[in-house]
């Protein structure tokens, strides 16, 4: 190795560790909120929940240090994130999806950091009470599986005569085989097939539209959870490209060029999660 090069590499890894040094100490001198999300930063959700920060009286690095781990579409990575989140040790938790409650508070264990989740479907394993934050992790969620039966009877009406219906899914979210049982029922009294194709990543993703797009099924429904939010313009575009009707569980699905969807609003709910946030603070901002 050259003596340059050397005293670069060097240099180079003494200005990481100055950062990370100043991350800290940033986030001890003024509250600190953690957030693990698998959308990029850029992504109007988390742009909600900032404004919802600001419309409490937050302002970044003034009177809070908000402290972001986004994922880029892959939820595996959250377990590391939220144990780097756990060593700023920051005063609050926000985590997207079941996995990332899960990592959540696997990272904290015994440590007090409270958590709010941002999820769909029964949180009642992990929370122990959304209505109230009383415990160490409270949330919202967007109930999407009870509106299973509502996406197939809405399908059913849109692409008569319909029989057969996809199903797309990440198994890793403990929700969704659940979610997946409640759309059975209500398929066997509309008289409709379904096929469940499961997808952990981007490339799977790629995968189940071809399996799905062969096995020459009539429409989509693809279950919310941090992937297939994260890559909903990705999902739109396939569903376009391969001429197949897709229904999703956010409104912000056809904004991006998706067909139908049915159920929450993402990105309310996480400018809400503002407020939780609030409300698990011994302090408020002054001006």
């Amino acid at each position: 190795m050259r003596p340059r090069a050397f005293l670069f590499g060097i240099a180079f890894a003494l200005a990481q560790a100055l950062l990370s040094f100043a991350d800290a100490q940033q986030a001890d001198k003024m509250p600190s909120v953690g957030v693990l999300l698998t959308s990029p930063l850029t992504s109007p959700h988390y742009q909600a929940f900032l404004q919802g920060l600001q419309d409490l009286g937050y302002v970044e690095d003034k009177n809070i240090v908000v402290v972001a781990k986004s994922g880029e579409g892959d939820p595996n990575r959250f377990p590391h994130f939220a144990r780097e989140l756990v060593r700023l040790n920051v005063n609050v938790m926000v985590a997207g999806g079941d996995q990332g409650l899960r990592a959540a508070k696997e990272a904290t264990g015994t440590i007090p950091i409270p958590i709010v989740a941002v999820a769909c479907d029964p949180l009642d394993s992990l929370v122990v009470s959304i209505a109230r934050p009383g415990g160490k992790a409270t949330g919202l969620t967007c109930i999407s599986s009870e509106l299973a039966g509502k996406r197939l009877q809405l399908l059913k009406e849109l692409l008569s005569p319909l029989t057969r219906v996809a199903i797309l899914y990440n198994p890793d979210d403990r929700n969704k085989p659940w979610e997946y049982k409640q759309s059975q029922e209500a398929a066997d009294k509309l008289k409709l097939t379904l096929r469940a194709y499961e997808a952990r990543s981007s490339v799977e993703i790629d995968e189940a539209f071809t399996r799905i797009v062969d096995d020459h099924t009539q429409a989509l429904i693809i279950f919310s959870d941090g992937l297939t939010t994260a890559h909903q313009k990705k999902l739109a575009d396939l569903a376009l490209a391969y001429r197949l009707p897709a229904m999703f569980g956010f409104r912000e699905f056809t904004e991006m060029g998706g067909l139908v969807s049915y159920g929450a609003s993402n990105t309310a709910m996480w400018r809400r999660a503002a407020s939780y946030v609030d409300r698990f603070q011994p302090w408020r901002p002054t001006d």
